[in-house]
């Protein structure tokens, strides 16, 4: 019986590599890319990226342009959160703050108990915390920080805070880029 499984194996390994031995020979199809002008971006914008240019096989830039800015406010978003936890990370692995951080727990926390990392100090901070913690970014997320639709995605304050303005089209770009 044993060598009937081991058979039935060497056949199954046998017959998978030549089917993927198959598909190794098929034809690249590469999907068409077009030069013309979408609704929402344009060749060489920010975000597109050379030699494929504008990519959007679904079409939903020309379909739901209206989303498809939502969508890119959103990835902006998104990538400016993942910095700050990577920050988070970094900062935390060397530097704790003195004092409490919630005297409503118990024992009292102090900050030199959370741990480093992301899941450790999401596992160590109270509920209580975290429900500030969302609090605070959805009201920031709301007022201060929310989206123009008359400036370009991303450029959420205007000049109501006097941030570093880029204006070197080609630094901008750059910046712009790398952010995305």
């Amino acid at each position: 019986q044993l060598a009937e499984v081991q058979l039935s194996q060497r056949i199954a390994v046998m017959l998978s590599t030549a089917v993927s031995s198959l598909s190794l020979n098929a034809p690249v199809v590469r999907p068409a890319v077009s030069n013309a002008r979408m609704a929402a971006i344009t060749p060489g914008d920010v975000g597109t990226t050379k030699p494929l240019g504008v990519y959007d096989p679904l079409g939903l830039m020309t379909r739901m342009p209206d989303k498809y800015r939502r969508w890119q406010e959103m990835e902006i978003k998104h990538g400016r959160i993942a910095m700050a936890a990577v920050t988070h990370v970094l900062v935390t692995a060397n530097f704790k703050w003195d004092g409490y951080c919630s005297y409503l727990s118990f024992p009292p926390l102090k900050f030199e108990d959370i741990p480093a990392g992301t899941l450790g100090s999401w596992a160590a901070l109270p509920q209580a915390g975290w429900a500030q913690i969302v609090a605070i970014v959805a009201i920031l997320d709301n007022s201060l920080f929310a989206q123009d639709p008359n400036l370009e995605p991303g450029d959420v304050v205007g000049d109501r805070i006097p941030w570093v303005r880029y204006d070197d089209p080609e630094v901008k770009f750059f910046k712009l880029n790398a952010e995305r």
